[in-house]
């Protein structure tokens, strides 16, 4: 059906065709064009950042991949700065059905100040069976090893659902007193404790047994692809779940891209082109994380009741003594509410109040925590002194 409407669109858009310069064939071409797109497998997005500025002037960006994992590859936005002392930052990606790439405009306002990397996570289809299965516990230890890869002067900053598994590991590494544990964290929008302020996907994962994940959203990978017989949760089935949220609003949206089409307004169509090119973009999650952090994080909240473990370790956040916790939450966030992320204070006991560090920022949801302009005019400035703050602080120390 989608090469139908392919080929459809490729008639009545041809200038040669009399049909196309019609109402009726301006119509059908829209038509077929919007079929084909909303059905369609998009692949992963590149991050296309070529350059950036510092101090006023354009530098080149390369990416390199520094280290690779079978599920996830560390990734450095290396800039052609030379003799930059710019704070090294790790920026810790969901595995939640988008790419890593999903985070570009994070990426983009941290270079001028910032060394940043990146944790890419890989599509758990494209991962050998064997390669063996991807638990909580090797997320955590993926951090970890990521840690112990950059050395000792790293903050951290976790998007969402690694705020969980990054506060593991760094309380895992300060029980250990590992000379390569984090100077800081900043957790944004993360599910610390679930059980404040619970949103609508808090009380889907408490009304569902843990039976009805198992048995309705996770789905064998078929022979086509490299994981083939790997048990993943599909990122088509996490993305019409974040969809259905908002219908309202994507399905407006494409809308306005029909009568765009109709109107030939090329360039408001070719906006919501790139959009929705990276939106849909989506990549499955192997399933024994998903179902572990379905429980562990959403269903028995182990984290904030002390009883998490990793490999048969307990995670003690009270641990963490001396690295700087810094929380950030959006005020209209309705996928981790306002409160779940701040918990994190608590649960660090033992850490000076000097090291803790919270903001809410008014009118924002989810996304514009990390993403969009009042992150890049009123989030990332207090981020930036939160991090050069305590690399002076550590600098002291040393």
């Amino acid at each position: 059906m989608r090469f139908v409407a392919q080929q459809m669109h490729s008639v009545l858009s041809n200038p040669w065709i009399p049909l196309a310069y019609t109402h009726t064939g301006r119509n059908l071409a829209a038509s077929a064009e919007l079929f084909e797109r909303v059905t369609r497998q998009y692949p992963k997005a590149p991050f296309n950042l070529p350059t950036t500025t510092i101090d006023g002037r354009e530098v080149k960006i390369t990416e390199k991949v520094i280290q690779h994992l079978p599920f996830c590859n560390l990734l450095h936005f290396e800039r052609d700065a030379a003799g930059s002392d710019d704070p090294k930052v790790l920026l810790v990606a969901p595995l939640s059905g988008h790419y890593a790439t999903l985070l570009r405009g994070t990426v983009e306002a941290l270079l001028p100040d910032h060394d940043v990397y990146i944790t890419d996570w890989i599509n758990a289809r494209d991962v050998s069976l064997a390669e063996g299965p991807f638990h909580f516990a090797d997320y955590v230890e993926t951090v970890r090893t990521f840690l112990t890869t950059l050395g000792s002067d790293v903050h951290v900053m976790a998007v969402c659902q690694p705020s969980v598994p990054v506060m593991a590991a760094a309380s895992l590494m300060a029980e250990d007193n590992d000379p390569n544990r984090p100077r800081s964290l900043i957790l944004m929008g993360g599910p610390i404790d679930t059980r404040r302020n619970p949103t609508e996907v808090n009380r889907f994962a408490e009304e569902k047994d843990m039976s009805w994940f198992e048995k309705q959203v996770i789905h064998m990978v078929p022979a086509m692809y490299n994981g083939r017989g790997r048990l993943v949760y599909p990122g088509f089935l996490q993305l019409s779940g974040f969809m259905s949220m908002n219908m309202d609003r994507h399905m407006n949206a494409h809308l306005h891209y029909y009568r765009h089409l109709i109107r030939g307004d090329g360039d408001s169509a070719e906006k919501h082109r790139e959009f929705y090119d990276e939106y849909l973009s989506v990549m499955d999650l192997p399933a024994e994380f998903y179902l572990e952090t379905v429980r562990d994080v959403f269903k028995e909240h182990t984290l904030p009741n002390g009883t998490m473990k990793v490999r048969d370790r307990l995670v003690k956040p009270a641990c963490i003594t001396d690295i700087a916790l810094m929380t950030i939450e959006g005020e209209k966030d309705d996928i981790t509410g306002a409160g779940q992320t701040i918990a994190a204070h608590d649960l660090c006991s033992n850490l000076p109040a000097a090291l803790h560090t919270h903001y809410l920022q008014p009118k924002v949801g989810h996304y514009g925590i990390f993403n969009g302009r009042r992150w890049r005019e009123e989030i990332l400035p207090h981020v930036r002194t939160f991090i050069r703050s305590h690399e002076r602080q550590a600098s002291k120390a040393a």
